[in-house]
């Protein structure tokens, strides 16, 4: 299946490519001979009017032949204006640059035809409010966002693209809390984040108010052995589905049922993550077993309803010793830095370098920014402060091309699953579509130029140009995810491909362009004898290039070659 997939993948890349030569050389009338997708033997041929369309059995290239002078065709008197070079330099650019120019614009196309699948998004609404960003303090979970600036906002892709563009521009938010309207003014922070491979030193930048649009589910934490939840029978992790018989879906929902309980007695239905060994030990999962808690708050003395969401926080785990499961530790592998410094699950993080941690995936974010240097980490167990000093796991790791890199990891986790989302239908999909299209195949291009720029510059080791072997590879892991995928790896490969034929080397587009605008320059054509020796150099360059590329898939793949050798040699007689 690899090799079909394998086949089709590099046959689209070159019908596109040549395509894009064929096409441009009929608008300027130039008479094309042979359009062949593939080399070696035919395995089909199509006689049309004045062209031969070819299919070889070697998917590893193509080529449309042009009448030319020089080329052993016989040229009749009413054809010598058909020859390619009959045609106005400008003309011959054209045609040349149509096939990169193919294989750049195609992926437009590749990108549209799958985004216009996304007909669903997640509501403008926050699930939570990250700490330490502009939303905080101003925005509560489960306020809507209705417009941004006065621009109504339908989903929450449509919230990030508005804020986006505003990073430290002040922007007023019409927001609906609690079935009020309100105008809420936030300024977006700048944030930065760093596009993969990351040796490409390649960062973006954007506007954010730092808002998630999923919510937590209610699953609880206790923190004090002393609380009502506690007293009750109710444990850190266990995941509450009702109170008083009303269904619980989200955290935030629970916060507000608790809330506004003035010390009444609630019956609380839940469902405990329990250990069971299986498979003879082999694998731990978790069952989750169902309980009923009995649960008595204490009084409020103040009676009048709570509207601030983290005000409301505050008072449930006040009055009933409840908290988001956000910042207790669920796993911490034996033997790791965290587990050596007196981690243990169960376990409720307080500080990190002595700053409160509010959060569980800043922090995380904080210790791998902080990379390899000593960290000193504070958490409560059973209502007593422990402290231990970590440092983050630095690991080596490959990629699906077979590249290798470094990075640090935090394996400690903690158990906070999402609610189940409601999702709002896509207002416009099919201008979503082709805005993706061109979006996504901008981003693709510019890492493309800047992965060149960085060969060029050394920064990038030719140790990483991949050839067939890593090719194949790719086309058979896409085709086995999925369309999707597939149609994606061919969008960045063909933008790679593009590009590429446009490097000034003698044999490719590229080299044609330069004597091209060499020809301009001295206002005349380049001798054949030119052109002939222009060809042998950069054939040697270009199998220069390829034996590298082979010799560096070789060099990844040589442990699986090795077995199969090896293979093969016991099998032998």
């Amino acid at each position: 299946m690899d090799l079909l997939y394998f086949v089709l993948f590099v046959s689209i890349l070159i019908f596109i490519h040549e395509l894009g030569h064929f096409v441009a050389a009929k608008i300027f009338g130039v008479k094309v001979l042979t359009f062949s997708i593939g080399f070696g033997p035919k395995i089909l041929r199509v006689r049309g009017k004045e062209t031969e369309y070819c299919l070889g059995i070697l998917p590893f290239g193509g080529f449309v032949k042009m009448l030319e002078k020089g080329k052993g065709e016989p040229i009749l008197p009413e054809d010598a204006p058909r020859t390619f070079e009959a045609q106005a330099l400008w003309k011959r650019v054209v045609i040349v640059l149509a096939g990169p120019a193919m294989n750049i614009l195609f992926p437009v196309l590749l990108y549209v035809s799958v985004s216009i699948g996304d007909r669903e998004f997640l509501p403008p609404t926050v699930g939570v409010v990250l700490p330490g960003k502009a939303a905080e303090g101003k925005l509560h979970p489960d306020d809507v966002i209705l417009a941004v600036d006065g621009a109504n906002v339908a989903t929450s892709y449509d919230l990030q693209r508005a804020v986006a563009k505003k990073a430290g521009i002040p922007v007023v938010l019409r927001v609906l809390r609690d079935g009020k309207t309100i105008e809420v003014p936030v300024t977006p922070t700048r944030e930065v984040r760093q596009l993969e491979p990351p040796e490409l030193d390649l960062v973006e930048s954007y506007g954010a108010i730092g808002v998630g649009h999923h919510f937590p589910a209610p699953v609880i934490g206790i923190p004090s052995p002393t609380s009502p939840a506690y007293r009750a029978g109710l444990r850190t992790f266990d995941r509450v589905t009702a109170v008083n018989g009303r269904k619980v879906d989200r955290f935030v929902d629970l916060a507000r049922m608790l809330s506004q309980s003035r010390g009444d007695t609630l019956v609380v239905t839940y469902l405990r993550p329990v250990s069971a060994r299986t498979m003879g030990g082999l694998a731990d999962l978790a069952v989750l077993e169902p309980g009923v808690a009995t649960l008595s708050p204490l009084t409020r003395e103040e009676d009048a309803k709570i509207e601030d969401q983290p005000a409301r926080e505050k008072d449930m785990l006040a009055r009933t010793g409840i908290e988001s499961a956000d910042l207790f530790v669920a796993f911490v592998p034996e033997g790791s830095s965290e587990w050596r410094a007196g981690l243990r699950p169960g376990d409720r993080v307080l500080t990190l370098d002595g700053a409160p941690v509010r959060n569980w995936k800043a922090m995380e974010g904080d210790l791998l920014r902080g990379g390899s240097r000593m960290r000193t980490l504070e958490w409560a167990r059973a209502g007593e402060r422990l402290r231990g000093e970590l440092q983050v796991r630095q690991e080596q790791w490959t990629d699906e091309l077979g590249q290798p890199y470094e990075r640090y990891v935090f394996r400690t986790t903690h158990w906070l699953p999402s609610a189940p989302d409601k999702m709002v239908p896509n207002p416009s999909p099919y201008f979503y579509a082709v805005r993706a299209g061109f979006e996504e195949t901008r981003d693709a291009l510019r890492v493309t130029v800047v992965i060149l720029l960085r060969l060029f510059q050394g920064r990038v080791s030719l140790s990483q140009v991949s050839g067939p072997i890593t090719l194949y590879d790719v086309a058979g892991q896409a085709g086995a995810m999925g369309t999707s995928y597939f149609v994606r790896a061919i969008a960045i490969t063909s933008i790679n491909l593009g590009l590429i034929n446009l490097l000034p080397i003698p044999v490719l587009d590229g080299g044609h362009l330069a004597l091209f605008l060499i020809e301009a320059v001295r206002r005349r054509p380049i001798s054949l004898r030119a052109r002939e020796i222009a060809s042998l150099i950069g054939m040697f360059v270009l199998v220069t290039l390829m034996a590298i590329a082979f010799k560096n898939d070789v060099a990844r793949k040589w442990d699986v070659i090795r077995g199969h050798v090896r293979e093969l040699t016991a099998q032998s007689p």
